[in-house]
């Protein structure tokens, strides 16, 4: 078992542990953290990496707040501007038109909680990418285990060597590579959208077992 923060639209080194492991709980005892990939996401935009985040309701000392409490800001048109955003960079790649309409039709739902919109994606994700990995919740904030403890190791702003570590630092077709190059570790939407059904195969080679649990 690992164990995971929440995120929105992973980036790939997240499902690279969610492909690893048989047993994934993701931490749903801790407090919102801001600058994480809890409400932000990284695409390969025309002219490079763009960004898409997701404002919260700052409500009631929000950073304090257990992170299944923390709201969506819907009053803002974010979520037009990322589904722009989305469709500008990925509308030539080989799957985009297979996924389109049932992720944004996540999005359309409004979630109301950042942790309900972010868990409904990443589940969504998972099936489309392959993955059958369980995927619960922590019902109390538990101690990690070095080398299980993914909760903090996957973060925006500081390195670490997961795809190393799996021999997955390797390109795969992007649409805009020829002009910037391959960019790794985006979100997971870039990698199922240039790669469909064989994004499994770039996430876990099939030789490779789960883990026991």
């Amino acid at each position: 078992m690992a164990l995971l923060s929440i995120a929105f639209l992973p980036p790939i080194e997240y499902f690279v542990i969610l492909a690893k492991y048989s047993v994934i709980q993701i931490e749903a005892c801790e407090n919102y953290q801001k600058q994480s990939y809890r409400n932000r996401c990284k695409i390969y935009a025309a002219d490079g990496v763009q960004a898409i985040n997701v404002p919260v309701v700052h409500e009631n000392g929000t950073f304090k707040l257990p992170i299944t409490q923390i709201k969506v800001d819907y009053s803002t048109p974010w979520m037009t501007r990322a589904k722009r955003a989305i469709d500008a960079a990925y509308y030539s790649s080989a799957y985009f038109e297979y996924y389109r309409d049932s992720l944004y039709a996540i999005l359309d739902s409004k979630p109301e909680t950042l942790f309900g919109l972010d868990l409904e994606l990443t589940r969504y994700l998972a099936q489309k990418c392959g993955i059958k990995t369980d995927i619960g919740l922590t019902q109390d904030f538990l101690p990690g285990t070095p080398g299980e403890d993914f909760r903090e190791v996957i973060h925006p702003k500081s390195a670490n060597t997961i795809l190393e570590d799996n021999n997955l630092k390797k390109p795969y077709f992007q649409v805009f590579s020829q002009k910037y190059g391959f960019l790794p570790n985006l979100s997971v939407i870039d990698l199922l959208f240039n790669e469909g059904p064989d994004a499994f195969s770039y996430l876990k080679p099939p030789s490779e077992g789960n883990d026991s649990i």
